[in-house]
């Protein structure tokens, strides 16, 4: 993206086209999209993370039926 300084224009106008610019050609929101895009999780890793939370949910209701909770 260029923007080149107009005879006699002031630096907040030149700013000013450059973000409209930048905001017009759609470059910010394809990079936030790229930034924040999550990868799809696999089955396999959601259900050993399933499992892992359903042992420590009984680990935690021992320790509380044993008073160490």
């Amino acid at each position: 993206m260029e923007v080149r300084k107009k005879e006699g224009e002031a630096v907040n106008s030149l700013i000013f086209r450059f973000i409209k610019k930048v905001q017009q050609s759609g470059i910010l929101r394809e990079t936030k999209k790229r930034r924040f895009h999550t990868r799809p999780v696999n089955r396999l890793k959601r259900k050993l993370s399933a499992l892992h939370r359903e042992e420590k949910k009984r680990e935690r209701e021992i320790a509380k039926k044993l008073g160490e909770f």
